[in-house]
């Protein structure tokens, strides 16, 4: 079996993030969670009250011989506005933060690259972060895979299935058979 490799990303709510990288070729496995603060084991009511420092984020698996860290990056820019300080849309706090969490030298250099790459098409700085990898928490069992299990309830039909028909229209050639 091929080397699996982990990228972990926070782009907002990881509803959206989960519900994309999951239609990914050669991605593995997806878990939401969270990342990145000071409170041991968090639950979901900490990361809303924003007082843990954690951020919620993805943990993806891959395996690098069919989807690079690179294109996980082209992805996961396109899954958000990488220019909003600490929230996304009306989802405002630190726990929605727009950051990478890179698990090696390799990936913090090609996420600096990215990043340069993207703020070409932005005039506002992007701010996403860039931080080492640290303990990931797994988000609560109804957070994992919530798009598919709740495509209905109001938000997954107002946010994310809107995000996710523009990344399966810009990524086609790199998802698993189409799923909206």
């Amino acid at each position: 079996m091929n080397d699996v490799h982990i990228a972990t990303f926070g782009g907002g709510c990881f509803w959206c993030i989960d519900a994309a990288f999951r239609r990914v070729k050669g991605v593995l496995e997806v878990r939401s969670g969270y990342c990145g603060g000071h409170t041991q084991q968090p639950t979901y009511e900490q990361i809303c009250r924003g007082d843990s420092g954690h951020a919620e984020v993805v943990e993806i698996k891959f395996d690098p011989q069919q989807v690079t860290y690179v294109q996980l990056l082209e992805m996961f820019f396109t899954l958000h506005d990488p220019t909003q300080l600490n929230r996304q849309g009306n989802d405002i706090g630190t726990q929605y933060r727009s950051v990478i969490f890179y698990h090696n030298e390799q990936q913090l250099q090609q996420a600096q690259m990215v990043i340069e790459q993207e703020q070409e098409h932005y005039m506002d700085p992007v701010v996403t972060e860039l931080s080492e990898a640290c303990q990931f928490y797994s988000a609560e069992s109804y957070h994992q895979d919530y798009y598919t299990n709740n495509s209905n309830q109001g938000y997954c039909s107002v946010m994310i299935a809107p995000k996710l028909a523009k990344f399966q229209q810009r990524f086609s050639e790199q998802l698993l058979d189409s799923k909206t």
